[in-house]
């Protein structure tokens, strides 16, 4: 059996990065799936890191991830997103996420599940829930 696939949002990244006890969401993540980000939570990391060792953790972070880019699949389904909310929904790098996710045919895991309240077909996995299923959470993709 092949293990199961998700998508971490960006603040799964950055609480790995702050985090100072026990195991990080990411590292819980990990321990349990086949973890993947996108394109778009790794600018969004980046565009937070100002130091050269901040960069370097999240450089560090996502080479332990496969990084999911946009190509013209997730750029249609990105399209139907920002075509079908109101932007007070779903701001657009969320929708651009939400993209690439749907046509990957991936959950993704989120501190933060109001970040992608628009998306009505966007399987959206709260990262607490990691807590709760020690190696028994199984995700079913819609």
């Amino acid at each position: 059996m092949s293990a199961q696939k998700v998508v971490l949002d960006t603040d799964i990244l950055l609480e790995h990065l702050l985090h100072r006890e026990g195991a990080s969401y990411l590292r819980k993540a990990m321990n349990m799936f086949f973890c993947y980000t996108t394109v778009f939570n790794a600018i969004e990391a980046f565009s937070v890191a100002r130091s050269k060792k901040e960069i370097q953790a999240v450089d560090d972070a996502m080479s332990a991830l496969k990084v999911l880019g946009l190509n013209s699949k997730s750029a249609k389904a990105a399209g139907r997103i920002f075509s079908g909310v109101s932007s007070a929904k779903v701001t657009e790098v969320p929708a651009l996420i939400a993209g690439v996710c749907l046509e990957s045919k991936l959950p993704i895991i989120t501190l933060n599940p109001r970040r992608f309240r628009g998306v009505k077909l966007l399987q959206v996995v709260r990262a607490q829930m990691l807590d709760r299923n020690d190696m028994g959470l199984t995700i079913t993709v819609k």
